[in-house]
């Protein structure tokens, strides 16, 4: 296997914005999810008890919002080839530990507009 030399993200900061957006609507702001993600967005997630998840994302919008949770996110990495980008987090949920995941998100920048496509989630201890 060869490697290919890496280059910094070129968007970094549009795409930490989206991301920021998507931590922010935990707070209590529909809206914030809803510009953060793609109205056909999907997750899929493995739950602490092991059991595999999946749902449209703009039908969790309103329960994520109410949940009152304190996040503590943390980029793990940023990755971007051209329109198409990957943002590993930690999402360190301080108030149910039990709701606490590795996030996936897989984004598309459309009309000059970054998105979330869609998220895969795995709980972490």
């Amino acid at each position: 296997m060869t490697e290919k030399g890496l280059s910094a993200v070129p968007d970094y900061q549009k795409i930490i914005d989206v991301i920021n957006l998507y931590v922010e609507g935990w707070k209590g702001d529909v809206d914030k999810f809803k510009s953060a993600f793609d109205e056909d967005a999907w997750i899929f997630f493995i739950d602490a008890s092991g059991k595999r998840h999946k749902y449209l994302l703009t039908d969790c919008f309103e329960s994520w919002s109410r949940t009152g949770w304190d996040i503590d996110a943390q980029i793990v990495s940023i990755n971007q080839v051209g329109s198409a980008a990957n943002v590993i987090m930690n999402f360190n949920n301080l108030t149910d530990p039990a709701a606490s995941f590795v996030d996936f998100h897989n984004m598309l920048e459309v009309n000059g507009r970054w998105l979330i496509t869609n998220k895969t989630a795995v709980h972490i201890d």
